[in-house]
């Protein structure tokens, strides 16, 4: 999946002449000097990912450098760290691992492999950044973020890279949406065809590879989020896979429905075998119908609202998103419960800061040229100065992400991702 999100990100920003000149800025961004207390992060993996995740977003950052980077193949890692100009080349990820001057460790590696070395990397008492999904299964997870290293003091900071939580537009978008009012919510996601290859990581089952695991993920806390409650079950998930060799049981996409406690429904879609034109991925809320206070009527009356929201351009706002807001309205005599009159109401809202999310967090440090992942930065290095976050994925949040997962793969039939014997 990292191949796909860095050439996608690249060929929007070199294709698309509508992008303003700030987005571009998300790739060139502003290099302040670098303060006394800085960082260094290593990187496990020569990474696709790994420029758009950190490398860019770190150029920014005043308290971040890369240091170093480590790959199975030493000439690739040395490729890696030249074109990003990246101090040291590590023979082995766990020479990074060993070395005190080393502060911070990105795991970009493929899925399969995040539980050892994030496990690794903790032991170490390095601070992590891990790419989603987490682990493998929830079986991984539980051991994984209850590890007894993270309950010491001084404990190291773990983060499960959901990036596109800490962009203002998705907290403008849950401002937006009380949990306990919504019926339904679905989320589609997907990568064209041209994109993806059978061979890429993202479809072998060793490494804990599926569509579900790639960009299923993001679907699935998108409905986490705005139920803010964890799905009891999994009505139903279709999902076509491949049936050979280390491909066998890799859903290249699917259709997952679950049952939240509300009673509320939450569909998610995606696809890695799409059509060829790319198309943001999408989240629409629809609420219940609710009565809102209204002082001009008269008390023989009430004014009643049913909203329905979409944010288009869930995971990479940057680029490109907006928040759609649908709102019809009625109002009602009390007694009969006649309709006296109906209307209905369409605005639309964008938010690439803080100040333009609004409420608590204007005062948030940002900018229109940050991405998600320089949002998530700014989070990750807030945590570890033990300074406030406006946004954080914690354990139990990680745990109960894995625990969705493996729930739609039992229903699909395809069955979890295996469990890593490292211990």
């Amino acid at each position: 999946m990292a191949k796909a999100f860095g050439d996608f990100a690249r060929r929007l920003i070199r294709y698309t002449s509508t992008l303003e000149n700030t987005r571009q800025a998300a790739f060139n961004p502003p290099s302040p000097a670098k303060k006394d207390d800085v960082l260094k992060f290593g990187i496990l993996g020569a990474a696709n990912i790994a420029p758009l995740a950190l490398i860019i977003p770190s150029k920014s950052h005043p308290e971040v450098i890369i240091q170093a980077v480590s790959a199975r193949d030493r000439q690739k890692a040395e490729a890696f760290a030249n074109t990003h100009s990246i101090p040291e080349v590590k023979d082995t990820y766990q020479e990074i691992l060993d070395d005190p001057n080393i502060d911070c460790i990105f795991i970009p590696l493929p899925n399969g492999l995040h539980f050892e070395w994030a496990i690794r990397s903790i032991r170490a008492g390095k601070h992590v950044l891990l790419e989603k999904p987490s682990v493998s299964n929830s079986t991984e997870a539980e051991i994984l973020f209850r590890l007894p290293e993270l309950s010491q003091p001084n404990a190291p900071v773990l983060l499960e890279a959901f990036h596109n939580r800490f962009f203002p537009s998705w907290t403008l978008f849950r401002s937006m949406v009380s949990p306990a009012d919504v019926v339904n919510v679905t989320s589609h996601s997907m990568i064209p065809w041209w994109a993806t290859s059978k061979n890429d990581i993202h479809f072998n089952y060793p490494l804990s590879g599926g569509t579900i695991m790639s960009m299923g993920t993001y679907n699935f806390t998108s409905l986490r989020l705005l139920f803010d409650a964890e799905p009891e079950e999994c009505v139903s998930c279709d999902a076509d896979a491949y049936t050979d060799g280390i491909h066998n049981k890799c859903d290249y996409e699917f259709k997952a429905q679950f049952r939240f406690p509300n009673g509320g429904t939450g569909v998610a879609s995606s696809t890695l075998n799409g059509e060829s034109i790319l198309k943001p991925s999408w989240v629409t809320v629809e609420t219940r119908e609710v009565v809102v206070p209204d002082s001009k009527l008269p008390t023989s009356q009430e004014k009643l609202q049913k909203r329905k929201l979409t944010l288009n351009g869930m995971i990479h706002g940057v680029f490109w998103h907006r928040i759609d807001v649908h709102d019809s309205f009625e109002i009602r005599n009390n007694d009969t419960g006649e309709v006296i009159k109906q209307w209905e109401e369409n605005k639309s809202h964008k938010a690439y800061t803080f100040k333009e999310a609004g409420g608590k967090f204007t005062d948030l440090p940002g900018d229109t040229h940050w991405m998600s992942y320089r949002y998530q930065l700014e989070a990750f290095m807030n945590r570890i100065k033990g300074r406030p976050t406006q946004e954080w994925v914690g354990a139990e949040d990680s745990i109960s992400q894995m625990k969705m997962i493996d729930m739609a793969y039992r229903k699909s039939g395809l069955g979890p991702r295996p469990t890593s014997e490292y211990r």
